[in-house]
């Protein structure tokens, strides 16, 4: 775990810090600043493109082996941007990366921890992760507006520290090994997977509430950055950096509130912070001062992290029982990439016809409340139906 953990740490590090060095170039450049969210459209793509190959790749290799070739593949990306290749291609090659290295850095913990110490395990993993994003964005952005150029080659130099981190980690068995190398036979492994992942109800639960998550974060990471001039008069590239920061922080208490109170026996409970989450962004959108926005994105981040976690560890467990984590990393990385896609799409779809951010965020932070707290009523109520049922198979 100590070897997962420090690779995971270095290389979201790397991640976060890729990304506001990367938008401080485009800047410099002077892309028009609705090309922003495309860079993040060429990441996901990868993701949705390589999902049907991802998890079998995870569970067909050990997993350790899996996450040192794709920390390569940042490497590689990062320092194509550094070299000056065209920036949008070389960010999609660490989404290739990315997406490579998300269901064998999921996946191993249930091989590597129990049942139930699965929840503990995913709340140091989000809380490495966390601090990292917190380091990471603040490192981006604190560098990019010293020297872009610096900024990246940092970024490359972490992205080498995760693979030598991954050489440490235990070799373990594969997981579950592919019974066809072809396209076909990959491709109906995947459906197959898919079907059987999304006939448990846990599981499909699970995947809808992870992609309103992950869409609903990284559309607000932009949001922020065009949010901070317009509200707060701010232009550097260190506030956004700070206030993703301060998300970050309020991710690692909600994760630590999470892995104390909610258990996979009863993971409805973190849908409470799924909705304040989208309240926040509301309150987000009428506030001018800065201290009010950094508390505000604090109770963001919270809630966040208290309704991610339990989610995350039910899927992992739920998928390990039917298709093998990996497979249901893989599943869970399409179907939230998926959503991010669309919400980043129509935020820069938005954003371009020239909407206010203000406007934009009330709308956003309301859509995302609604949305999950439909998410919960179906929940309970599914849950009783099940109940139900059982009572009457008792009785007859």
């Amino acid at each position: 775990m100590a070897a997962v953990l420090a690779a995971q740490f270095l290389s979201a590090m790397a991640d976060n810090a890729l990304l506001f060095a990367t938008l401080a170039l485009l800047k410099a450049k002077l892309y028009p600043q609705w090309t922003e969210p495309l860079l993040q459209e060429f990441f996901v793509a990868a993701y949705i493109l390589l999902a049907p190959f991802a998890g079998p790749f995870a569970d067909a290799l050990p997993k350790g082996r899996v996450m040192l070739l794709s920390n390569g593949l940042k490497l590689a990306g990062s320092l194509g941007i550094c070299a000056g290749l065209n920036p949008f291609l070389a960010y999609g090659l660490v989404g290739v990366g990315a997406a490579m290295y998300s269901p064998a850095k999921y996946g191993i913990l249930s091989e590597l921890t129990s049942a139930d110490q699965l929840v503990k395990a995913n709340g140091l993993m989000e809380s490495s992760t966390i601090a990292a994003i917190l380091i990471g964005a603040v490192a981006g952005g604190v560098l990019a507006d010293w020297d872009v150029r610096g900024a990246l080659a940092a970024v490359a130099g972490c992205y080498a520290l995760a693979a030598l981190a991954n050489l440490l980690i235990p070799r373990l068995a594969p997981a579950h090994t592919l019974s066809s190398y072809s396209l076909r036979g990959i491709l109906r492994d995947f459906g197959q997977a898919l079907r059987k992942l999304f006939s448990v109800s846990d599981a499909r639960f699970s995947v809808i509430g992870t992609s309103l998550f992950w869409g609903a974060g990284s559309t607000m990471r932009f949001l922020l950055i065009a949010w901070v001039p317009v509200a707060l008069g701010i232009t550097n590239n260190r506030m956004p950096a700070y206030l993703n920061a301060m998300v970050a922080v309020g991710i690692i208490a909600g994760a630590g509130l999470a892995a104390r109170f909610v258990t996979l026996a009863n993971a409805e409970r973190s849908l409470g912070g799924g909705v304040v989450l989208g309240l926040a962004v509301c309150l987000l959108s009428v506030t001018t001062s800065l201290p009010t926005a950094f508390l505000v994105l604090a109770v963001a981040g919270a809630s966040g992290g208290f309704f991610i976690v339990p989610l995350n560890a039910l899927l992992q467990e739920r998928g390990h029982e039917s298709v093998g984590a990996g497979h249901a990393i893989a599943i869970q990385n399409l179907a939230e990439n998926s959503m991010m896609l669309l919400m980043i799409g129509a935020y820069t779809v938005i954003m371009r016809a020239g909407a206010s951010v203000i406007v934009v965020a009330a709308g956003f932070g309301a859509a995302m409340s609604i949305a999950i707290a439909a998410l919960w009523w179906s929940r309970v109520r599914e849950r009783r139906l099940a109940a139900g049922a059982v009572v009457t198979g008792r009785s007859s």
